[in-house]
């Protein structure tokens, strides 16, 4: 392979790096579903990805032509994305959680060429996506994928000859596109530089001092760019192993197979390790944590161990904010929880907490390289040398989403200290973030469920909870035959089956949780509405969403709020 060799090698260089200098080193561990794992070296995933870049060559494809990858976390992901990049072509991940029209959506928009098919669970969510597939798109099954579909990754990619004279792609040269929520609901399609990720890649290494030696466990899914980066692009910058894990039911065995020596989660599951050990832990134990001390020390490394993390020195939480008390008892276990912020419009590369710099509240100072200013309106304005290209086929878009001196607007309200870290303190546009790191687009939710005739004004919201609900408030006519219980039966029947109706048409993290009756009227009186009646929406969430959390607790789908 003939290739320059730029100031930070690009993902491709640092594999062939690894091949040459750690050839027998295990790179991926992959489980299978008989419990049994399977290790593959640097040179074994170097042989493979020269080959699928050869098979790729071989269907003479337009150069920088896309190619989709559909599927869970895998070794064969990783080979196929890098695979993508040596042939000359894009990569375009989706999420295998997707419903079949957005998934339709990508596949057109993208207008890929080809399909790499990985592992999806077999079921409800698969068929819907089977027959999202565009007819005439090649599909390539990766192992574990869904049998009876595709030409076998075994038999095909490895049987091509491996590549061997490919002119690596420069810096500047796109290598794929992310596609990320939208205002409008339809995701949008954020391009990446070959030299933006190598570029986050090293720095976030270098922040974290991560190694060869290292342990990763990748779990979230790589159509994510925080997982892309944390994961795929730190272990190929680093040269460390990456543990994969199978499924849900066996992620406490996964984790304990990979120790991992960092380790990047999001608010719901450090919530959910948390709550759990929190439960079970006997109160003297919890009182000797509390006071601190050598004395808690058994203590803490048994909570550890049971978590998995006892060989943690860095771990990380993002895409979304953590209560500060979960974040101090992490660190009162000696797990020094640092908090990092971005988006897929710059590679997640913007801001991140400093061992020893934290400050409650705020998420970290910003990354080398980034400026970061608070506009006007309140709105957080970041310059990252990891900033996107564009959105794919939306250059107005783009325009739009960028300043005139290249500021991304991140449509977070935020705050600057005196030492440049940042807090965030709201949004300025209507798209929310889940504790689970999905953007939620409220309006399309809002128009379905406004749709309704007993439904007079809705606002869908939920930043920061596991699910979005909506709050309801009725018309005039509804609000009045509740005073027969008849009617409000008849009423709970209806409103039952529009919220069945409506998260039939959403992704997983869009679901609806409950349809809450608010019981004041929103008016123009009481600033609820504008004049032009439009809802006020950070006004009506700070008004009710102080009782979410007794609404999910309590299991209805139909909220009447008191």
């Amino acid at each position: 392979m003939t290739h320059e060799t730029p100031a930070t090698p690009t993902l491709l260089q640092s594999l062939l790096h690894w091949e040459r200098s750690r050839p027998d080193t295990i790179y991926l561990t992959q489980p299978l579903a008989d419990g049994t794992v399977v290790d593959y070296r640097w040179s074994e995933v170097a042989d493979q990805v020269r080959r699928a870049a050869g098979y790729l060559r071989s269907l003479d494809l337009p150069p920088g032509s896309s190619i989709a990858l559909l599927g869970k976390n895998s070794a064969h992901w990783i080979m196929a994305d890098l695979a993508v990049a040596l042939a000359g072509h894009v990569s375009v991940p989706i999420y295998p959680s997707l419903n079949a029209d957005t998934a339709r959506y990508i596949f057109e928009h993208s207008e890929a060429r080809l399909l790499f098919l990985g592992r999806i669970d077999e079921g409800a969510g698969w068929t819907e996506l089977r027959d999202a597939l565009p007819p005439s798109l090649p599909v390539v099954a990766l192992p574990l994928a869904p049998s009876g579909r595709g030409l076998p990754w075994q038999e095909t990619v490895m049987a091509a000859a491996p590549l061997q004279d490919a002119v690596l792609p420069q810096a500047g040269t796109l290598a794929t596109i992310l596609y990320t929520s939208g205002s409008t609901g339809r995701p949008k399609g954020v391009m990446h530089a070959h030299g933006a990720m190598a570029r986050g890649a090293a720095a976030l290494r270098e922040l974290l001092a991560v190694g060869p030696d290292d342990r990763l466990l990748s779990y979230l899914p790589l159509a994510h760019v925080a997982e892309r980066l944390a994961v795929e692009a730190v272990s190929l910058s680093a040269g460390c192993r990456v543990y994969f894990s199978d499924c849900l039911e066996t992620f406490t065995q996964d984790l304990q197979r990979a120790r991992p020596t960092v380790f990047f989660s999001v608010p719901r599951l450090w919530t959910k390790f948390y709550l759990g050990v929190r439960a079970k832990l006997p109160e003297p134990a919890q009182a000797l944590l509390a006071a601190g001390g050598a004395q808690a020390d058994p203590v803490r490394q048994a909570v550890l161990a049971q978590l998995g993390l006892q060989h943690t020195r860095v771990a990380m939480t993002g895409s979304a904010p953590l209560p500060q008390a979960i974040i101090d008892w992490y660190r009162s276990l000696g797990l020094d929880l640092l908090e990092l912020y971005g988006m897929s419009e710059n590679l997640a590369y913007s801001h991140a907490a400093r061992p020893g710099q934290t400050r409650p509240g705020y998420v970290g100072h910003a990354m080398p390289g980034v400026e970061a200013r608070i506009a006007e309106d309140g709105e957080l304005q970041v310059k990252s040398p990891c900033q996107m290209m564009g959105y794919y086929k939306q250059p107005e878009k783009s325009a739009d989403e960028t300043t005139a001196d290249g500021y991304f607007r991140t449509g977070d309200r935020g705050e600057l200290d005196e030492e440049g870290r940042v807090r965030i303190t709201g949004r300025t546009k209507e798209l929310f973030k889940t504790s689970k790191g999905k953007y939620v687009a409220p309006v399309p939710i809002e128009n379905r469920l406004g749709a309704h005739p007993r439904v007079e004004s809705v606002c869908v919201a939920g930043a920061g909870h596991p699910q979005p609900c909506a709050l309801l408030m009725l018309t005039p006519e509804a609000r009045q035959s509740l005073a027969a219980d008849t009617a409000r039966a008849g009423l709970v029947a209806e409103l039952e089956t529009l919220i069945e109706h409506v998260n039939t048409q959403l992704e997983a993290h869009e679901k609806l949780d409950c349809l809450v009756i608010v019981r004041e009227p929103w008016t123009v009186e009481n600033g609820l509405l504008t004049p032009t009646l439009k809802i006020r929406r950070n006004l009506i969430e700070e008004r009710h969403l102080g009782r979410a959390e007794d609404w999910a607790r309590s299991g209805g789908r139909i909220v009447w709020e008191e």
